[in-house]
């Protein structure tokens, strides 16, 4: 299968699903609706196979978040590249397009943020609002795409996408991260969500795309560092992380591309 023979079976499912995910979509302040039985069971098997061991991806640790990410693809089996850069065939991007009534969206062929991830155990992400703007901070980060590819699945598994209507000292709604479930999610300044603690010695593995807009999502222009907080029984973690969305933040109003190399892109040669 190449990514021309993936995007036209998610095409297919995503238009069969279309009027239920439109009218979905936009019910909450964190945008959102997800598909299930994406591509066939035996395809999504497959992609979850292809995932490397997760000593072989990025470890991100610290109090925002623990989890293992990857975007240079080409150096992992060339289904996982395939299916990642299936989510941006233009016929993928246009039935998004219909269902959340966002035009002028592009991929992103650098994966920033992007690519495949990995949670095991005791892996997580705090609160967090995404980075809003691309690498190049030209044109704004605003919708998440997060297939989710490990069979057997349950909510009580942990590692489920947490959406926080309220923001993060409310109560979240939860998406678990069933096996061959697409989650699609707006990324605003609003859009807060984290992922809960991953509670079986297993790895949940997910495929990640971002879309980028010349136009934000809001009506007004705005600017942030990917920016976590606490959650609401972590008062001093909260703490401690605005203090981080401080320095993060005033360090890029005057350094626009900040001042490490991020490393979480793809490098094509």
């Amino acid at each position: 299968m190449n990514r021309r023979e993936y995007a036209a079976l998610i095409e297919r499912r995503l238009k069969v699903e279309s009027d239920r995910l439109r009218q979905e979509f936009p019910k909450y302040v964190v945008q959102s609706c997800y598909v299930d039985d994406l591509l066939p069971k035996e395809l999504a098997l497959e992609i979850c196979n292809a995932f490397p061991d997760k000593s072989a991806m990025m470890l991100k640790k610290s109090l925002r978040e623990n989890k293992h990410v990857a975007a240079q693809m080409n150096q992992y089996a060339p289904i996982l590249e395939e299916i990642v850069y299936a989510f941006q065939e233009p016929g993928v991007l246009n039935a998004v397009a219909e269902i959340t009534g966002i035009q002028g969206m592009v991929p992103d062929e650098k994966l920033y943020a992007g690519g495949i991830s990995l949670m095991a155990k005791e892996n997580f992400l705090n609160p967090h609002l995404d980075n809003s703007h691309d690498i190049k901070r030209e044109m704004y980060r605003v919708l998440n795409l997060l297939y989710y590819v490990t069979p057997n699945w349950g909510h009580e598994h942990g590692g489920n996408l947490e959406l926080w209507d309220d923001g993060p000292k409310g109560a979240p709604r939860e998406i678990t991260s069933h096996f061959n479930r697409l989650a699609l999610m707006a990324t605003h300044e609003n859009s807060w969500h984290s992922v809960s603690e991953v509670k079986v010695d297993r790895s949940r593995c997910c495929v990640s795309n971002y879309y980028f807009s010349p136009k934000p999502l809001e009506d007004h222009e705005y600017f942030h560092v990917t920016s976590f907080r606490g959650r609401p029984e972590q008062p001093v973690r909260d703490l401690v992380l605005q203090g981080d969305i401080a320095l993060r933040q005033g360090i890029r109003k005057v350094f626009k591309k900040g001042i490490v190399d991020n490393k979480h892109v793809y490098e094509k040669s």
